[in-house]
């Protein structure tokens, strides 16, 4: 007979290391090629001692004359929270009930939910990666007050079952979960009605509110995402005012799509190796990014290269560099980034959160639903920010 007891332990032993290698490897193939290390956790933050430049102590001479004068590395302090990462599922006790005589039957029911974390996880993770750190997923007004529908700028984050909190000019208002969406017209259904603060006014009334969708209890509280090196709006890097490091500000150039070419990503890739010494390893843009880059060979009846990647992960390469489409891009954008530059700096692995009597399915209270809650204390850090690229690609 199934219960709680041994619910508890099959969550422990049969699913936990399962989940973390799962989420660890597969979420994606950049994250899978970067470094996962508990180094430079100093209790909840991420403090690590960033050389830049070069050693200035060398140089030549004569046979009797001076030695080269000292000067030593150039250091620079990173200083960053770790980020608290969640991941629950939950199950009613009517179905822990209904399956407890037949132990197949509930790890069906505990494996279709955690495959459902996982998804979600990976969904979550992936975005994650490619943001810069505020968490918002898109901005949009509800098409009419006490309507469901809402209609958004972009739904490259947004996806349907994620529970998002509505902010109104920077103030939160409400948590709702998506329940249906139309990607060609942009629009999604919330599972609560919207009010008349998420309707945009006519100019000629007051000012159009700005009303933001975050993932629930999210905002500002996201790793430090690719978007972060990039976002010229963040004015802060890791503790640092990016201004006062130039190591901080990456390589930045714009391309027309009528001149996009071989040259266009070898500019990037030059400028990256150059300015910094080190290796570009990985390219990633958006969908419509890939397109021109696979037109540009097919157009110039070129072959494109195919690699594997860790994870099992197959794709197209340039110059011997992976290249993988990712949702999460901005349309228009390639990245080119070297994984080696980048650490997950984590206190410990993904671990059940236990009460004090070691369950791991809780009761919620006031409510005939079990929980159960995976963390992860975590934070994305990229040592040479300055090493990494962008290229945009313009309709013009």
């Amino acid at each position: 007979m199934v219960t709680l007891t041994s619910a508890n332990s099959a969550l422990k032993t049969m699913y936990l290391d399962v989940v973390a290698n799962q989420l660890n490897s597969n979420i994606h193939p950049f994250l899978a090629k970067v470094e996962k290390t508990s180094q430079d956790v100093v209790g909840k933050l991420v403090k690590k001692l960033v050389p830049y430049g070069v050693n200035g102590g060398i140089g030549a001479g004569t046979e009797s004359g001076s030695l080269p004068n000292v000067a030593e590395n150039n250091y620079a302090l990173f200083e960053v929270a770790l980020k608290n990462l969640y991941g629950s599922i939950e199950i009613s006790d009517k179905a822990i009930r209904s399956s407890s005589n037949e132990a197949g039957a509930f790890l069906n029911l505990l494996s279709a939910e955690m495959e459902g974390l996982v998804e979600a996880s990976k969904f979550n993770l992936a975005r994650m990666l490619y943001g810069n750190g505020n968490g918002l997923l898109a901005t949009g007004t509800a098409t009419a007050s006490g309507a469901y529908t809402f209609t958004v700028d972009s739904m490259k984050n947004l996806m349907v079952g994620q529970v998002v909190d509505i902010y109104v000019d920077g103030v939160y208002k409400a948590t709702t979960r998506i329940v249906s969406w139309d990607y060609a017209s942009k629009t999604i259904t919330f599972s609560d009605a919207c009010t008349a603060e998420m309707v945009a006014q006519s100019d000629d009334e007051q000012e159009k509110a700005v009303v933001e969708l975050y993932v629930q209890g999210s905002k500002g509280k996201e790793i430090t995402g690719i978007g972060s090196i990039f976002d010229s709006s963040i004015t802060t890097l890791y503790g640092l005012t990016k201004a006062d490091y130039p190591f901080l500000t990456p390589i930045t150039q714009t391309v027309a799509n009528a001149s996009f070419s071989e040259a266009s990503l070898m500019s990037v890739i030059d400028a990256c190796e150059e300015q910094s010494g080190g290796e570009i390893n990985f390219i990633c843009g958006s969908y419509d990014a890939r397109r021109s880059f696979q037109n540009l060979f097919k157009n110039n009846r070129l072959n494109l290269d195919v690699t594997k990647l860790e994870g099992g992960y197959t794709t197209i390469a340039f110059n011997g560099i992976p290249f993988i489409a990712e949702r999460f891009i901005d349309d228009g954008t390639i990245y080119f980034l070297n994984s080696d530059n980048f650490k997950m700096h984590q206190l410990g692995d993904w671990q059940w959160i236990e009460n004090d009597k070691g369950q791991i399915l809780r009761q919620k209270e006031g409510y005939p639903i079990h929980t159960a809650t995976l963390v992860k204390y975590a934070e994305l850090v990229c040592d040479k920010p300055g090493a990494q690229g962008k290229l945009t690609i313009t309709a013009s």
